[in-house]
């Protein structure tokens, strides 16, 4: 088909929204490493995870040989709410760039919740109602995952208890209300509710938090409280299956137009967007099928991909979680206060680790300024106010475009836009007021986070 014919947004049929998800682990060569059971060292089984994660969750997690996995009825209904969602040319973006570059992103900012996160949180809240729970504990950083929950849980009747990162917390009391006005507690973490809680607030008092913080305090309410089990919006291997059906409604429409990607990119925080949008394209390339460049794209100030290490190490600051083999800063590392959103988290998802590791992909790291300055053109040539986090994508997109321009290449560059930035409004305002600074960690600050990494035969890095 011809470019001109080529739609601004590209929406598939509802009968065209996939029925399966798609695990990307069955094709990788490599699979990722299993998890840990930080008493033993020795590899967990299904039964040790059922007092944390709901029964067919930890099946999920823990399946790395079938290709493809039913979606339930009742997710399959829930998803045509909002799905299929659109993909997008953005000519507009392409015309202030004056690239040859053909550029697409997949919008996942049309529901509710903001973001993608919703597309699992279902799925999740399905799993839990259906094993017979009272609810779930969770955290959230930037808000979208604890958003997204709340209202899959107000759906099926559950109790939902998030903690979330502080400074997020104080950042983002819109976000907030939105998680209270469907039926969820919310809870600034690190918080004196819980046992890990004070003990992190007696060794850094005045912290502003963590995802790694708040996944302590999410499983330790889990555990201790009949009735209720721990989901996790992103990182995890279940999160990276339900989210493929971003990247199989992605594949689909561009198949409809005979359009193939050069390049792909992502923002990467613990692994979800990245993960679900890359997943057949990625799978492709395992099976020699055809070949991407894809590129993630993590905040200069939590930078796991590109100057982490490559090691098991607990996935919480608390340290009662399994280990996971994933590139880490360190499970007590705390960011700085940026608004990087979303992606705060100290490690990345074992199966994107892996990929990355075997050099399927690439990883890339951008200062905060920068990626708002992106932000700010996107919204201002394309109509959309991106969330933080998806900025991260846009900003390199947009360098690749540029390079595009420089050498007269006409690559097809996509993206993935995980969601709207509107309640991103004090970023923005500190972007406008010409007050937001970027931070890099030094060398010397990431040394605590690297020696408090477990030490044992077969983790060394």
């Amino acid at each position: 088909m011809s470019e001109n014919k080529i739609p601004y947004k590209i929406y598939l049929d509802e009968s065209e929204i996939p029925t399966k998800w798609y695990n990307v682990r069955a094709d990788m060569k490599t699979k990722p490493a299993p998890l840990l059971n930080p008493g033993t060292l020795e590899p967990l089984k299904a039964e040790e995870l059922y007092p944390i994660f709901c029964e067919e969750l930890v099946a999920q997690e823990l399946n790395n040989d079938d290709a493809f996995i039913e979606i339930p009825d009742e997710i399959q209904n829930f998803y045509r709410m909002y799905r299929p969602s659109p993909l997008i040319r953005a000519y507009f973006l392409e015309k202030a760039l004056d690239t040859p570059a053909k550029i697409y992103y997949k919008f996942e900012g049309n529901n509710t919740s903001g973001s993608h996160k919703l597309n699992s949180a279902i799925a999740q809240a399905y799993y839990a109602k259906k094993q017979g729970l009272k609810g779930v504990t969770t955290e959230t950083g930037a808000g979208q995952w604890g958003t997204a929950l709340s209202m899959a849980c107000s759906y099926f009747g559950l109790d939902c208890k998030v903690y979330m990162v502080k400074v997020s917390y104080e950042q983002k009391p819109f976000r907030r209300e939105v998680m209270r006005t469907y039926g969820a507690s919310v809870t600034p973490s690190p918080s004196m509710e819980t046992e890990v809680g004070r003990k992190i607030l007696e060794a850094h008092p005045g912290t502003t938090g963590s995802l790694g913080c708040a996944i302590s305090e999410a499983v330790e309410v889990a555990t201790k409280n009949d009735g209720y089990r721990y989901v996790l919006g992103s990182v995890l291997n279940q999160v990276l299956l339900h989210q493929s059906i971003i990247g199989l409604e992605t594949k689909t429409a561009m198949d409809k137009y005979g359009v193939k990607p050069d390049i792909i990119i992502g923002c990467a925080g613990g692994g979800s967007n990245l993960g679900g949008l890359i997943s057949p394209f990625m799978g492709e390339k395992l099976r020699g099928e055809a070949d991407y460049r894809i590129i993630a794209v993590e905040p200069a100030s939590c930078p796991s991909f590109t100057r982490g290490k490559f090691a098991y190490d607990f996935c919480d600051t608390g340290m009662v979680c399994p280990l996971a083999k994933m590139y880490t800063l360190g499970s007590g590392f705390i960011p700085s206060a940026n608004h990087a959103g979303g992606l705060r988290y100290h490690g990345m998802s074992s199966t994107l680790s892996q990929l990355y590791h075997d050099g399927l992909m690439e990883a890339t790291s951008v200062e905060q300024t920068s990626v708002f300055r992106a932000a700010q053109q996107f919204a201002r040539v394309e109509g959309i106010l991106p969330a933080p986090e998806s900025s991260h994508a846009i900003r390199v997109a947009i360098d690749e475009a540029l390079k595009c321009k420089e050498t007269g290449e006409e690559k097809t560059i996509l993206f993935g836009l995980t969601g709207t930035g509107y309640f991103d409004m004090v970023a923005y305002e500190n972007f406008n007021n010409g007050t937001m600074t970027d931070y890099i960690p030094t060398d010397e600050d990431l040394k605590p986070g690297f020696d408090a990494i477990p030490k044992f035969p077969g983790n060394e890095f």
